[in-house]
């Protein structure tokens, strides 16, 4: 498990491409039969991802975590974007198609994740929170997720949220996890930005050509900078950074939140002619 530590805003300034790649891209996620992760201090969250082609993995604290294991006092959120995934927690299996979600609440001991069929293996986002209290594992589909259409073909955003684990949806401590994917010929999310001081943010960009990019903004809104991200990349968004992006094609992406407000609605818009 990989360590990130918070950085200043001001430092951030005079950041490199190279060291704000360093500190906020996660580019290498999904290696055949391994679990990869990335504990950050921003609102403690583990963003990672594993790929099981030929053998089951098992969620495990290691060092890092200084726990017997690693739901001990944690939560976690799945996200599938391959082939079907059998999860096992604690000895009950649950089965997720492409773009189902599985959460898992603190105290389960026992988390296993294997594809189904090898020739067509899973590949699991996941990330993680600390919990103060037991939440029941839970299953959404894509379908389940409270669909919302967004944005337009003339201000190239046409988009569809979904939203799996939140207030109204699976039920959480802290975490909170959804997904939202651009229309053919839309290539903006989320412009008008916002912040959220009160949480941070995570982004894994998915279903982006083999060929093509997202520039993910980050910054304070009166100093941006930018992220050139490729398939299956992920971001660490602090809490007091701008998160938009634009592709050079659609794409889809899966957000998720961690810190003192539970509230979706919680974040700060910044007005267009305040950017810079």
């Amino acid at each position: 498990m990989e360590i990130r530590h918070t950085t200043n805003p001001t430092d951030v300034k005079q950041y490199t491409t190279e060291r704000l790649r360093q500190e906020f891209l996660i580019e290498s996620l999904f290696e055949q039969d391994r679990l990869t992760s990335v504990y950050t201090h921003y609102d403690r969250m583990v963003v990672g991802g594993a790929f099981p082609v030929n053998e089951k993995l098992v969620l495990e604290a290691g060092d890092t975590l200084k726990t017997e294991y690693f739901l001990e006092r944690r939560e976690i959120g799945f996200l599938n974007i391959g082939g079907d995934a059998i999860i096992t927690v604690d000895g009950e299996s649950y089965e997720l198609s492409r773009l189902d979600v599985l959460y898992v609440g603190k105290g389960k001991r026992d988390v296993q994740l294997a594809s189904k069929d090898k020739a067509n293996p899973t590949k699991l986002y996941f990330c993680s929170a600390l919990a103060h209290a037991e939440y029941p594992t839970r299953k959404m589909t894509m379908e389940e997720a409270n669909p919302t259409h967004l944005g337009s073909l003339e201000t190239s955003n046409e988009r569809v949220l979904y939203k799996y684990i939140h207030g109204d949806g699976i039920q959480s401590c802290q975490l909170m996890l959804g997904v939202t994917s651009l229309k053919t010929g839309s290539v903006w999310n989320t412009m008008p930005s916002h912040v959220h001081d009160r949480r941070m943010e995570a982004y894994l960009y998915f279903d982006v050509n083999q060929d093509a990019r997202v520039f993910h903004m980050m910054g304070e809104p009166s100093e941006t900078r930018h992220l050139v991200v490729a398939n299956e990349q992920a971001i660490i968004s602090p809490p007091w950074s701008i998160h938009s992006g634009v592709g050079t094609s659609n794409y889809t992406f899966c957000w998720s939140m961690a810190g003192e407000n539970y509230t979706f609605t919680d974040m700060d818009a910044v007005k267009m002619e305040e950017l810079k």
